[in-house]
């Protein structure tokens, strides 16, 4: 018997995991009886920050470590597949379709005994997979912390506003891709250099909702409110969430100084995400200040973002490349998701596949071996466990996690080399 805490993407990935090969899963999870700040339904694995899962081409990282988990039979992203909505080369889902798929998925599996109740220990038992989240508190993370022998790091997190697809005013705005991959799936919203001058000021001096304990420096920089890059300067701003770059008004053939994209969030097109715009804002500021942007004068915001506070475990001191805890012997004790240090919800996925793969293996009496660092999978793993990095910090999967191509094959061309390194990596994933 496997005991798994949390039923986030990592959580409910692992118990699938384990449930697939023949070993019975105790899933626990808080909701309904508490909800994190960040969580707004009761359903597992619910996206809270984007709908986007990234990039879905092998020239993407992002992309490649999806299809080693496609290959794999990854219950995340069997779902997000049979629930993607248009977003160009980039996999996004319609959010409450998803989630309902992957808890329709754990709830129905016979192997999978689901519990309702909140976690103020780790179970003294023989395997056990904690994927409580970045938002771990209270007394488990003090548990937590006293198995470890360490407290756990921080960083904050944010996500970004929705709008009403109808409350756009596309006379400002028109449907297209970037560089024109995919269909028209974004609405871009364009602004010249003197109104996008004049929102940059406003949103650099706009009112911040109070954080306790935030400080820009505590920010991971992949998700950093869009109101710090405009504090950095307008063209960081604009080479950034607002990048105009492979943008052309299809009517016009013009491209424009700055531009806001908006992607769809669900599959009917009623509600859109802003891409980038991350923030923690105070509500009537966001209002403000991103009415400034002439497609969204009368938007109507059905959703602002928010910011929260995200904690993680130093796991080159805390875990081995199998996320399994170096310092418990007591029990067998893997780790999974962002609590770990991997940064975004396929990374999640990965580290919940490998934590119930790997926790099945040793619940079978099978000797467990890491993925090879030459797949996305193996490299995310090894930089997690990895006592180099110190002081170790979140991170997205990349290219340069991957061990470099063998000097005979090695390339100029960027694209080429990508796709040189993905090759490499499915052709050994499936070993």
């Amino acid at each position: 018997m496997v005991t798994v805490i949390g039923a986030g993407l990592a959580g409910c990935e692992a118990a699938w995991q384990c449930a697939e090969r023949g070993v019975p899963v105790t899933l626990t999870d808080m909701k309904p009886l508490r909800r994190s700040p960040a969580h707004r339904t009761d359903r597992f694995a619910e996206l809270v920050c984007s709908n986007s899962l990234r990039g879905d081409r092998l020239e993407n990282a992002a992309g490649l470590l999806k299809e080693e988990l496609r290959r794999l039979g990854s219950l995340i992203l069997r779902c997000a597949d049979a629930t993607r909505v248009p977003a160009g080369g980039a996999l996004a889902v319609d959010r409450e379709a998803f989630s309902a798929a992957v808890d329709a998925a754990v709830r129905n599996h016979p192997r999978i005994t689901v519990e309702t109740r909140i976690a103020e220990r780790i179970p003294r038992e023989s395997f056990v997979i904690a994927a409580t989240g970045p938002l771990t508190g209270g007394a488990l993370a003090e548990d937590l912390s006293r198995l470890l022998g360490r407290e756990s790091l921080y960083f904050y997190d944010a996500s970004a506003p929705l709008i009403a697809a109808d409350s756009v005013d596309m006379r400002f705005a028109y449907e297209s891709a970037r560089y024109g991959r995919g269909g028209a799936d974004y609405i871009n919203c364009p602004m010249d250099k003197e109104s996008f001058l004049a929102f940059c000021k406003e949103l650099a001096e706009a009112r911040e909702a109070p954080v306790h304990g935030f400080l820009d420096k505590h920010v991971f920089e992949g998700c950093m409110p869009v109101e710090v890059l405009a504090r950095r300067g307008a063209d960081t701003l604009r080479f950034s969430a607002m990048r105009p770059v492979g943008l052309r008004d299809p009517a016009t053939g013009k491209g424009a100084y700055a531009v806001l994209q908006l992607r769809r969030d669900n599959a009917a097109g009623t509600v859109y995400n802003m891409v980038g715009f991350q923030t923690h804002l105070a509500f009537p500021e966001q209002k403000r200040v991103f009415s400034m942007i002439p497609a969204l004068r009368e938007a109507e915001f059905l959703q602002y973002g928010v910011m929260h506070r995200n904690s993680y475990v130093d796991s080159p001191r805390c875990l081995d490349d199998t996320y399994k805890v170096t310092a418990e012997s007591e029990i067998c004790l893997r780790l999974a998701g962002q609590i770990t240090g991997v940064e975004g919800y396929i990374e999640s996925t990965a580290s919940g596949y490998c934590a119930g793969l790997f926790t099945a293996m040793e619940a079978a009496g099978q000797a467990v071996t890491p993925f090879p660092r030459e797949t996305a999978v193996g490299a995310l793993a090894a930089y997690i466990a990895n006592p180099a990095n110190d002081p170790f910090r979140p991170t997205k999967i990349h290219f340069g996690l991957l061990p470099p191509l063998p000097e005979q094959q090695a390339v100029r061309d960027k694209q080429e080399k990508c796709r040189r390194l993905s090759a490499r990596a499915l052709e050994r994933i499936m070993r």
